[in-house]
């Protein structure tokens, strides 16, 4: 498994813009099914499985690439860049 090299750029005590809500979905109004906070500035965006992928949509835009699972009782961590879990 590749070593993520981007962990210095996680933002300590970062919070959800939007908990519990994809904020483009939710201002679309359309349906997501799993949430994704960005560890830099907490977009929180809806994952790969949902129609509109934000999360990896706001990867792209700002080049912010860790983000962790915003779904309850999950604690793991993705880095889109290294394309590794931490």
């Amino acid at each position: 498994m590749e070593q993520c090299t981007h962990q210095n750029q996680i933002k300590a005590g970062v919070k959800a813009k939007t908990p519990g809500a994809c904020e483009e979905c939710q201002k679309l109004g359309q349906p997501w099914v799993h949430l994704r906070m960005c560890l830099t500035c907490g977009h929180v965006g809806c994952c790969n499985n949902s129609k509109n992928k934000h999360a990896q949509k706001h990867f792209e835009k700002t080049k912010h690439p860790i983000v962790q699972s915003a779904q309850p009782n999950e604690k793991w961590r993705y880095c889109f860049i290294d394309d590794t879990y931490l």
